[in-house]
Order: structure tokens, then sequence, then C-alpha cells
């Protein structure tokens, strides 16, 4: 008799908790009548941006634009429909972050289908036109997802290639440029937020770069306990860094490279291979350029995380020997923001190592910039045209 009692009230309870759920209300959604671009962020003719936010219950919503700074808030206004919406400046031709701020909770664009690849999403992006981030009328190369399984991370993992417009392995092997995307990134970061299809596009098209292969891997491995969310971020740089470096670069060496060279016509010599990277990405191109010397001929470290504050034995060695460095090196490129509060004191002490022991590098510091895409696109496309000449 008490089970069956006990079986009734668990009836019960579940009959009045979805009788309470169904007679929820839904969210508000915006007038139907009305054009769904009224209520949406865009890009106006002068080329300034009017965001907008549907929250008719929120009391307060601003909108933070790039890099959160007390200068970068913006508070937004409502109207009697419950639309937010802020008017900013005029804004120069490139791709900008924001986020907004709902009564102190962070939000997405929900109007926008642009947001920034990252492993927890939480940012929105908008194109303003006119640079060479655009997707212009020019010859257009392929972008093609591979995936495969990594024998050295027991996993299956994808990746991004770049190949230049009219690619068919036909003719002379190609280069290949392998570029790492940054901590909390995902691998479309690089495609999405860094452009690199439209760089390389309107690069080739001016003719300001050699035809070349550009892999994007993905720089977090996720192998056995190796995940990034598991790590408290203060002990990001003293254990998880350099666990995942080592993980990332035995993939690259046993998986990566070799997949590669069997799926395209590409060089397999290290002049016909570079390496770049930005913030964490910069530590991994770092890591294996210097670890496999025999492998690379140019290398890129965009804002990179480096042995200043991740210490690696097989960087430290190569450092040690400028005179192989030298040799082995074609091009070595470090750039940054002045005002980079994240990895600026690792990138001013790998240039200090650097001239210590009379290593070639290239040096390119972005004045008034922090940690942020404004200094790692035109780094990159700065890069690019240097490699493979």
């Amino acid at each position: 008799m008490n089970k069956m009692k006990t079986a009734l009230s668990i009836i019960t309870l579940s009959v009045c908790f979805a009788q309470q759920l169904y007679a929820m209300p839904l969210p508000a959604m915006p007038d139907p009548a009305q054009p769904v671009n009224r209520f949406v962020t865009q890009v106006n003719a002068d080329n300034s941006i009017t965001f907008r936010y549907f929250a008719p219950q929120a009391k307060s919503v601003s909108v933070v634009v790039g890099i959160p700074t007390p200068e970068s808030i913006h508070p937004m206004t409502k109207d009697s429909t419950g639309l937010w919406s802020w008017r900013g400046p005029v804004m120069e031709p490139n791709l900008y972050e924001y986020f907004f701020n709902v009564d102190g909770v962070r939000s997405i664009d929900t109007g926008t289908a642009m947001t920034k690849p990252q492993r927890q999403v939480n940012t929105s992006m908008v194109l303003v036109p006119g640079s060479m981030l655009d997707t212009n009328p020019v010859p257009h190369g392929d972008l093609i997802t591979l995936t495969y399984h990594s024998d050295a991370l027991k996993s299956e993992r994808q990746l991004f290639v770049w190949t230049p417009p009219g690619y068919s392995g036909q003719g002379d092997p190609l280069p290949v440029l392998y570029f790492y995307h940054g901590f909390g990134d995902t691998v479309r970061s690089a495609v999405d937020q860094g452009r690199i299809a439209q760089i390389m596009d309107n690069l080739l098209a001016k003719g300001a770069i050699k035809p070349m292969l550009v892999v994007v891997p993905d720089t977090e491995t996720d192998a056995e306990g190796i995940v990034p969310e598991t790590f408290v971020p203060a002990e990001r740089r003293k254990v998880f860094y350099p666990l995942n470096a080592k993980a990332a670069d035995q993939e690259l060496m046993t998986d990566i490279i070799p997949l590669i060279s069997k799926r395209f016509h590409v060089r397999n010599d290290a002049e016909g291979r570079a390496l770049a990277g930005l913030s964490q990405g910069g530590y991994q191109a770092l890591v294996s350029a210097l670890n496999h010397p025999e492998s690379f001929g140019w290398l890129a470290s965009f804002s990179g995380v480096t042995t200043t504050t991740v210490p690696d034995a097989g960087v430290s060695a190569g450092l040690d020997d400028p005179t192989s460095i030298n040799q082995q090196l074609h091009n070595f490129t470090l750039a940054v923001g002045s005002k980079d509060d994240v990895t600026g004191k690792d990138i001013a002490g790998l240039k200090a190592e650097l001239e210590k022991r009379n290593i070639r590098f290239e040096y390119h510091e972005y004045p008034g910039l922090n940690h942020e895409m404004d200094v790692w696109r035109p780094a990159y496309a700065q890069f690019v045209q240097t490699v493979f000449k």
C-alpha cells in the first residue's frame, strides 16, 4: 500500500510540474509584421554600425565592442517595442568583435550568424567592408575540410586546407604553411575570424605571395588528461601548455604532415615548409620548429607564448645553437601589440634572447594594440608575403 501511495505521489508531482512547465510563457519575439532587419545589427552606408538587441524585459543592456575596457562599453537605449540599440561612429574597414551585457549577463548577438569560433562561444563579429578581409571578385582558392584519425592522439580530428585557385595537384609541388590558432578558439578561428582564405585570395590576386597550401590544424589536442577546461587558469602555462604542445607536436609530425603529403602534391623539404601561430599557437609553432630543425625553414610567432614563461628543452637547445638556427630559418618573425598584457613579456623575453645570441629575426610591434586580431591578421599577411621566396 505504501509503495502504491509513493508511486501516486510521484505521478501527481510529475503532472503538476508538467502543467507548470507548459504554463510558463515563451520568450518574447519581435513583431512578425515587421521585417527582421529592423531588429538585427547592421553596417550602415557610412560604415557606422547600429547594434541591436531585442530584450523587452531587460533593465539594462550595453554593447562591448573590441577588447573589454571601460572605453569599449556603450549603453544602449530601449524603444517602445523592447528593442535596444546603439549607433556607433564611422568605423574603418575591419572585422570587429562585440558582445552584449544584458542585466549583467554576457550574451552573443542572437540576430547574426557571425560568431567568434570559440570552445565556449561568447562573442559575435561584424564585418565593415573595404579591406583585404573581404571576399572580393578575384580567383578563389578552395577551403577543404579533412577528417582523419590521429594515431598520436588516438582520436578523430579535423583540419582545414586552403589551396590556391585552380589547384589540381599537377605541376611543381607546392610549399606548405602550417598555422596554429590561439587558446580558447577552435580550428575554425583562423578561417572565420582570421579570414585566411580571403587574405590568401586577395594577396595572390595581386601577385604578392607565392602559390602555396595553408594547413590549419586544431591547436588543442583534447588528448587524455590534456583537455583545457579541466585546468584552472592559473595552471595553464605551468601544466597544460607543455603537455598540449608535446601532444600537438607529435600529431603534426606523425599524422598531419604525412597526411598532407599523401593527399596533396607538396614539397617535403624544410625550405618548403613554414610554421606560424598566434598566442598559444605561436608557442606551438616555436616548439615544433625548433624541436625539428630539419623539417621547417620559416617560423613566425604572433603575440606568442614563449619559453620565457613556458620552458621547453628542445627550444632552449635550439636557441643555444645560433649558427644552426640562422642556417635553418630563412625568416624568423616576431610580432606583438605594444600594449599586449597577455604575452607581451613572452615576446620581449624571446626578443632579448635572440638579440643576445645574434640570431637573425624580424620584429614588428603594432603601436597602441593589445592581444588581438588587429595585430595577428596584418602580421600574418606580412609574413606570408615573405615565405618561400
